[in-house]
């Protein structure tokens, strides 16, 4: 039996009939760009979150670099974020104009180690950037009390994490912004490129949608500078489609998990370890990750057992090449990072996992950290 990585094709065998007929509107109104689908989109994601505002916008990428523009975030400035994340967090950063300032990790969660960031404010500080690293949300009540301590934003990077729960509040729903990512292979993914931006603030949501449609006011009026970040309709009519089944998704995703930490429970091998998820939250498990002693073998035994594995991430963002030479900065010290990065690596994830799949995924798990 082949395990996919992730099962997208079963997924839309599930929703085919709303999926084809929700596109099949769109073609044939010919709103290609800001649709009602957008509109109805934004609206729901809102009230999903909690939030009062929401806007779709074209990638995850892009839903990080509009709250920085809207806030005036650039040049001369800082932003505190951690070490350990897809690339697009730090990128959004440097193009914004702006210097990340790299944090280490919980070693357990992952995420930013929040008795680490106040060494790190200067008076070029302006925001900090806390990633919801695999689906589970960072220590947002500390991270806001620091910033508010300091006057600084707090720019949630929610790519992994949307509809995940941190004391009763979603993702996305406790900051001052929140970027979230729709690509295939997220919790929530559209089939293409997407994503969303989450305020509360009257102000910064009226900037990010100037920004999001080239800086314009209204049409042909450009009152600051923007990029073209639309969410095509095509995209919005996918995601509202895929928001019907989002919550039943979430059980499924967490019940596996749990069989998963279950099963793994027992392994005392060298350096082993399943996620960690505190009590006060939850995950949505964009990846679950487990770390072992000698990851190369460990992939060899796996692939060999026909479970396919993925490493999220094998270097840290200050450790990239051009990040490395460009956005280095004094005090850096990330062991936990380093530590991750060499240790990591995610196991196959996806909502529709027959019982016989989870069962080949532990067995094999279990026979190659032996």
């Amino acid at each position: 039996m082949s395990v996919p990585f992730i099962d997208l094709k079963t997924q839309y065998q599930a929703l085919k009939s709303s999926i084809d007929a929700r596109i099949q509107k769109v073609l044939e109104s010919g709103a290609y760009i800001n649709g009602p689908e957008v509109q109805e989109l934004e609206k729901k994601l809102a009230e999903h979150t909690g939030a009062k505002y929401c806007l779709a916008v074209g990638s995850g990428t892009d839903s990080l670099v509009m709250p920085l523009m809207g806030l005036g975030i650039g040049a001369g400035d800082e932003v505190i974020t951690t070490a350990f994340s897809f690339i697009a967090t730090a990128e959004t950063i440097v193009l914004a104009g702006a210097k990340p300032i790299y944090v280490d990790i919980d070693p357990k969660t992952f995420n930013i180690d929040v008795s680490q960031i106040e060494k790190f404010i200067t008076p070029k500080t302006k925001a900090i950037m806390p990633v919801s690293l695999y689906g589970q949300v960072s220590d947002m009540d500390e991270i806001n009390a620091i910033a508010k301590k300091h006057n600084l934003h707090v720019i949630e990077d929610s790519a992994q994490s949307y509809g995940a729960l941190y004391k009763g509040k979603r993702s996305g729903n406790l900051s001052t912004a929140s970027g979230t990512s729709f690509y295939p292979a997220k919790p929530l993914g559209c089939y293409g490129e997407g994503g969303a931006i989450f305020t509360n603030d009257d102000q910064l949501y009226k900037a990010m949608k100037e920004i999001r449609d080239h800086g314009s006011e209204s049409r042909y009026y450009h009152t600051r500078l923007g990029i073209n970040g639309r969410l095509d309709t095509i995209q919005c009519a996918i995601l509202l489609c895929k928001l019907e089944r989002y919550e039943w998704e979430l059980a499924q995703r967490q019940k596996i998990a749990d069989r998963f930490s279950q099963a793994f429970a027992t392994i005392k091998a060298k350096d082993f370890s399943a996620p960690h998820v505190k009590n006060d939250r939850n995950s949505v498990w964009a990846q679950y990750t487990l770390t072992v002693h000698d990851r190369a073998d460990f992939q060899k035994r796996m692939t060999e057992m026909g479970v396919p594995t993925v490493v999220h991430y094998p270097r840290t963002m200050p450790d990239q090449p051009w990040y490395k030479e460009n956005t280095a900065h004094s005090g850096l010290n990330i062991p936990n990072a380093r530590w991750a990065a060499d240790h990591v690596v995610s196991l196959p994830m996806f909502p529709d996992m027959n019982t016989a799949t989870q069962d080949k995924i532990i067995e094999s798990v279990l026979k190659a950290v032996q």
